[in-house]
């Protein structure tokens, strides 16, 4: 039986993203509790792309699409991240707040 286990990589813009948004509820809206308890969901989810990242559908928005980026919701945020099955690698890319305009986030986003 083949390995079906995948090794997550976070771009450095990723976890930069992540962190901005931890800060942001901690600082901003006061909220240490709540921004612990999100980043927890955030590396459970992102940790879970280990297995079957498959499961997680495309996007929506092209050309994003096209090169294979998919998008997982967690809590109000997204993120997203395409898959390298040559190298059985998963690559988080962004981590965005749903309702900003995801296409001009997207347009800042590192493939690498």
């Amino acid at each position: 039986m083949a390995d079906n286990t995948y090794t997550v990589k976070i771009t450095t813009q990723a976890e930069e993203q992540l962190q901005e948004i931890v800060d942001y509820v901690a600082s901003e809206l006061k909220a240490p509790k709540a921004a612990l308890r999100l980043l927890n969901e955030m590396e459970r989810s992102i940790s879970s792309l280990s297995q079957f990242p498959q499961r997680v559908a495309l996007t929506e928005e092209e050309p994003w699409r096209t090169c294979g980026v998919r998008k997982m919701p967690v809590k109000n945020f997204l993120i997203y991240f395409w898959i390298d099955e040559e190298n059985s690698k998963v690559q988080v890319t962004a981590v965005i707040y749903g309702k900003r305009d995801q296409l001009k986030q997207l347009s800042r986003m590192e493939m690498e």
